[in-house]
């Protein structure tokens, strides 16, 4: 059955909003979150508002240094090493914090690269889908006990619009056969995330464990768009002429805190109690969006951006099928989330 990606009324929050407007209020004082990637960008924000709301926030990142860096005067946060290419980095991280015996509240899945040529991890699995995919996949799964213990979780996986460019390609995942193309990498990891929030929301409801997808917008000023070239930002409009960012959110176009929003909306909101397995967007369930508006063809060509979630990422049998190849692939024993 369809998951009902139906908008709420009366929402208070919009495009515009700040993830301190739809933090304020909150008390997250004892609650423990993990935000991966949580030293840049949308993550360092998500991060400092969790932590301004009282939470305290692990952020597990591939080069500690830096996000000491990044994260001072921020309080209430421990800083651990994670490389999500690297199932082994998983595993350590996800076992030295179930070792504490904490409870994890609020799991944010925020790290994530984007539009780089063709390369692959370890295992041969191509970069997009191992990074933004596999390692969030086989993270959840380790750290699930910890989320069961809070009697009550979140888990918040940051997708895109950009899963519109491609659906998960069940035959060819890793682009062995097929021609690579950086965008069609990047949109089939976000169309998993979608996919994964749904199964994971589905088989954790009676442990108490929600999931959430989002869309935060585009956002200049992250580590993603190190690989677009000032002509191709110009062409999205993005940029002006004279290079500056262009903020507009009523037209997706965001700064760091509107773009961090509907994160911290998904993981705080009470309006969200007892809901679950949604893709979000502008702080409300998105609706589900007509296959034209998610025609990759159109991509820079539209002057506002898809309104809603492609079909293709809220597909049931789709999200089955991905958990599944999932777990054959990272070797994850997922006996509870079957």
């Amino acid at each position: 059955m369809p998951t009902p990606q139906t908008p709420l009324t009366g929402n208070p929050f919009d495009a515009a909003s700040t993830a301190e407007d739809v933090a304020e209020g909150i008390d997250l004082t004892g609650r423990t979150a993990i935000v991966t990637g949580g030293h840049s960008g949308i993550g360092l924000e998500t991060t400092r508002v969790l932590s301004l709301a009282g939470a305290e926030v692990v952020v597990p990142v591939r080069f500690p240094e830096r996000a000491a860096v990044a994260l001072r005067g921020v309080p209430r946060v421990r800083i651990e090493r994670l490389d999500l290419a690297d199932p082994a980095s998983v595993d350590a991280f996800a076992g030295a914090f179930l070792g504490l015996g904490r409870p994890l509240h609020i799991l944010v899945n925020s790290a994530g690269i984007m539009g780089i040529p063709l390369s692959r991890d370890a295992r041969g699995h191509e970069l997009h889908f191992a990074t933004n995919h596999l390692g969030h996949y086989q993270l959840t799964a380790r750290l699930w006990p910890a989320l069961v213990r809070a009697g009550g979780a979140r888990v918040v996986a940051v997708s895109a619009a950009a899963h519109r460019y491609s659906p998960v390609d069940f035959a060819d995942p890793h682009f062995e056969r097929r021609e690579y193309q950086p965008m069609l990498g990047y949109g089939q990891s976000k169309t998993a995330n979608i996919l994964f929030a749904r199964r994971l929301d589905e088989l954790g409801t009676d442990d108490g464990v929600r999931a959430f997808s989002v869309h935060p917008g585009s956002i200049l000023g992250t580590n993603l768009s190190g690989f677009a070239t000032p002509e191709s930002l110009r062409g999205l409009g993005l940029i002006d002429d004279e290079g500056n960012p262009v903020i507009d959110p009523y037209a997706g176009k965001k700064n760091v805190e509107q773009g961090a929003s509907t994160t911290v909306w998904c993981a705080v909101s009470p309006r969200l109690d007892g809901m679950g397995g949604v893709y979000c967007l502008d702080n409300d369930i998105a609706p589900v969006a007509a296959p034209s508006e998610h025609d990759p063809r159109q991509h820079g060509a539209r002057p506002v951006p898809p309104t809603g979630v492609s079909p293709h990422a809220v597909d049931p049998e789709a999200a089955i099928r991905l958990w599944h190849l999932s777990r054959d692939l990272t070797g994850t024993d997922t006996a509870r989330l079957q």
